[in-house]
């Protein structure tokens, strides 16, 4: 492909796997120019036999070898984790300062801080991408909440199925660090809904497993809105990702957290809630067409900042840690 392409392009992709190839459909579908640079000739193959695009190969640095100044406005971020931090940076040096990165922005909670401060004062408008937010079910779930006037409680759990994981290939310090990588997809959205992050926390974990340091958390605190807590997470035992909103008016069961179900006061019927523009979930991953319209069309208030990833990482770590926040 010729590189004069990439001149007349807007939004730059970092990466050619599965989520870049996502991302790629939906730029498309709202009819945007996008070049996308891939690292490996194999990706690069399997993302033009996906979409019928060929990628750049050769990764972005080498890109960069070849251009002293970009030509896009914004870049989504979509590599693997142990590359999100050195991507965002090579990006930012390079003069790309409005980037849209896979969760969880970097490898461990070390890479993610140092990664902010390495940005701070960049005029950087840096957005981690937790598309959960973005659900249809979760869209519903607030719009119950704000007509109940709020909420009083909640619960979540993050059990991961480390009998699927442990067998997986990936890079050096992926597995090690899952917590951080993929069950702050489940703890980011509890808060998110729930009524802001903690102010009070008791923590505690136990146990471990052969790639990761911990395996059963619990807890339980205080939200910044007063909303009272509890989590918990059993990566020994069955158990699957969920969230519970508990308002004066109506409980709210997000298990999956792609449907919504609802327990009205009074009653013990649990009731299926429908969901408004499911085609979208259905036709693309749940979350993400929308997550991505909102950064391409700078609707950002509900997009997560490095800033604010930062700080609630701070809560995460502790959650990990079992260390208590007074």
């Amino acid at each position: 492909m010729s590189d004069n392409l990439s001149m007349n392009s807007n939004v730059l992709i970092v990466g050619a796997g599965a989520m870049a190839i996502e991302y790629f459909n939906i730029l498309k579908s709202l009819d945007i120019n996008v070049f996308v640079i891939g690292r490996s000739k194999d990706s690069a193959v399997k993302f033009e036999q996906a979409t019928s695009y060929k990628p750049f190969v050769g990764g972005i640095n080498e890109y960069i070898k070849l251009h002293n100044k970009p030509a896009f406005s914004k870049a989504i971020i979509a590599t693997g984790t142990e590359a999100l931090k050195d991507t965002v940076r090579m990006l930012v040096d390079w003069g790309i300062k409005n980037l849209l990165v896979e969760k969880p922005g970097a490898l461990s909670f070390e890479q993610l801080y140092e990664l902010n401060e390495y940005c701070h004062n960049k005029d950087c408008a840096i957005y981690i991408a937790y598309n959960r937010r973005f659900y249809e079910s979760v869209d519903k779930a607030n719009e119950i909440i704000k007509l109940d006037g709020g909420v009083s409680s909640f619960n979540f759990e993050f059990t991961e199925w480390s009998h699927k994981i442990e067998p997986l290939t990936k890079a050096e310090g992926v597995k090690e660090n899952w917590f951080f990588a993929n069950s702050t997809h489940v703890v980011d959205l509890a808060f998110y809904l729930g009524g802001g992050l903690p102010v009070r926390m008791s923590p505690f974990v136990s146990g471990q497993l052969n790639w990761h340091s911990v395996a059963i958390f619990a807890g339980a605190g205080l939200t910044s809105n007063n909303a009272l807590f509890t989590y918990q997470a059993n990566w020994k035992a069955p158990g699957r990702w969920g969230i519970e909103i508990l308002t004066l008016k109506h409980k709210l069961y997000l298990r999956p957290l792609e449907e919504l179900k609802i327990q009205k006061l009074g009653s013990i019927e649990i009731e299926d809630v429908p969901i408004d523009n499911c085609h979208l979930e259905q036709k693309f991953k749940p979350g993400l067409f929308k997550q991505t319209s909102e950064f391409i069309n700078d609707h950002v208030s509900n997009l997560v900042t490095l800033k604010q990833h930062t700080q609630n990482s701070k809560i995460y770590e502790k959650i990990l840690k079992g260390e208590t926040l007074k």
